[in-house]
C-alpha cells in the first residue's frame, strides 16, 4: 500500500481511482491488480470508498500499536476528505477524540496523514455537565458547560489562566460553531493527568474544553497549531443526522 494517499471528497460519492496534487504532496487512492490466471494478464480494479479506508486503517493498524476504532475512523476521514478539499488544512494531521470511551480510558489519537503514524494516544477530558465517567451530552451553547461534537480546525495559541492554550474553530453551524465564542480550547489541566484517575476512578471534568495531560499540553500544542484537523466522535444519532461531514460516511 502507498503510505502517502489522501481520501478526497470523490471517496465519499464515487469509487474511481485518482490522482491529485496538494501543494507539493502528491496522493493516490488505492488500486487493486488482479492477475487473470488463464491469460496471465494484469487488471487494475479501482476500489470503493469503503475499501480504500479499510486498507488505509489496516496500515495505520500495522504500523501502530494503538489505534481509534474503525467506525470513528471513517467518520474521521470521511470528514477530513471535505476539510482538505475546502482547503481548509495546511497541517496534515488529524487528531480523533472518541468519546464513547469512558474517561479513565486513553481516548486521543493523533495521527500523522503523511506517514500513517499514530503521534500520541493519550487522555482527554470532556465538559462537567457532559457526564461523569462517560460523555453522554452535548452543546453548541455558551455556558452549558458541555462538550461539542464534530470536525474542528486548529488555530492559534495563547496563554491564559490555563498556561498554553489552543484556539479549535467549529466547522459545524448549530452543532459547534461557537466553540470560539464560549472559548472552547485545547489545554492542559491537572484534573486531566493519569494519577487523578487513580484517585477517582475517572478524569476531572472541564467547561467544555478537550483538556489534556499537563505534560504534554505544549508538544501537543505546538503540532496540532496551525490548521490541522480535530474530531470529536460519539454514537450520536442527532450529530449524525445533522452533520453534513459524517452523514456522507461510507
Amino acid at each position: 500500500m502507498l503510505n502517502k494517499f489522501l481520501l478526497l471528497t470523490a471517496f465519499v460519492t464515487a469509487s474511481f481511482a485518482f490522482t491529485t496534487n496538494l501543494g507539493s504532496t502528491t496522493y493516490l487512492s488505492e488500486k487493486e491488480e488482479v492477475i487473470d490466471e488463464v491469460t496471465s494478464e494484469k487488471t487494475t480494479i479501482a476500489l470503493t470508498a469503503d475499501e480504500e479506508i479499510n486498507l488505509l486503517y489496516k496500515t495505520f493498524s500495522d504500523n501502530n500499536v494503538s489505534m481509534p476504532s474503525l467506525i470513528s475512523f471513517k467518520s474521521a476521514l470521511t470528514g477530513y476528505a471535505i476539510l482538505v478539499d475546502e482547503g481548509k488544512i495546511k497541517n496534515e494531521l488529524l487528531t480523533i477524540v472518541d468519546f464513547s470511551l469512558s474517561s479513565d480510558k486513553k481516548r486521543m489519537w493523533i495521527l500523522d496523514m503523511t506517514t500513517n503514524e499514530v503521534l500520541y494516544h493519550t487522555y482527554v477530558a470532556h465538559g462537567r455537565n457532559t457526564g461523569g465517567k462517560m460523555a453522554t451530552k452535548f452543546s453548541n451553547k455558551s455556558n452549558s458547560f458541555q462538550s461539542s461534537l464534530g470536525f474542528y480546525v486548529t488555530a492559534e495559541t495563547y496563554y491564559g489562566k490555563n498556561g498554553l492554550s489552543l484556539f479549535i474553530d467549529g466547522m459545524e453551524e448549530g452543532i459547534n460553531s461557537n466553540a470560539r465564542n464560549r472559548y472552547v480550547v485545547m489545554h492542559g489541566a491537572a484534573y486531566a493527568n493519569p494519577d487523578f484517575i487513580e484517585k477517582t476512578g475517572r478524569l476531572g471534568r472541564s467547561l467544555g474544553c478537550p483538556a489534556i495531560p499537563q505534560a504534554l499540553t505544549k508538544e501537543v500544542i505546538e503540532l496540532i497549531k496551525g490548521e490541522s484537523a480535530l474530531f470529536i466522535y460519539h454514537p450520536n444519532k442527532e450529530y449524525a443526522k445533522n452533520s453534513k461531514y459524517v452523514n456522507q460516511a461510507v
